[in-house]
């Protein structure tokens, strides 16, 4: 059974525009390649012909994937969800009890993290810390330079 996969309407157009760019441009160019590569002679000794074929194979890998996440995603209704709790797509700002430093994530799913705009995995070790956890809580977070506390300031979307 797969995985089901919480995308924002944002998240999936993203998806679907990057799986129709694969199938259409991104097959074109590595079928290129490889007739490339065959016209170039023998192919048991052909470097080129080798990796065009894994690049072949490495795409249709990543267009599967990319089809399985999109046939198991669930839009999130962004109406239906409550700001008294941290879920999925909440903006939260946090304080670390130790250093007093603050900043905010946006818990979305894996496919759509990307800590440089600051969203963050619900699956990673702070989001999933902070799951469930309410304004004022303490959030206790296991990473691999150990244990670290976030205090809970503020809980929007």
């Amino acid at each position: 059974m797969s995985k089901i996969s919480y995308l924002t309407q944002e998240g999936f157009d993203k998806l679907k525009a990057e799986l129709e760019e694969m199938k259409t441009n991104g097959r074109r160019e590595v079928s290129q390649a490889i007739a490339e590569a065959r016209d170039k002679g023998d192919l048991s000794e052909n470097a080129e012909y080798d990796a065009a074929k894994d690049a072949q194979g490495l795409l249709e890998m990543r267009i599967n994937k990319l089809e399985l996440t999109l046939a198991n995603s669930r839009l999130i209704d962004t109406s239906q969800l409550d700001t008294s709790v941290v879920t999925i797509l909440s903006k939260v700002t946090i304080q670390n009890v130790k250093t007093q430093k603050e900043v905010t994530y946006q818990l979305v799913s894996e496919s759509e993290a990307d800590i440089s705009q600051k969203k963050i995995s619900v699956t990673s070790p702070i989001g999933d810390g902070l799951l469930g956890k309410e304004k004022g809580d303490l959030a206790e977070v296991t990473t691999p330079r150990g244990s670290i506390q976030f205090k809970i300031i503020d809980i929007t979307l």
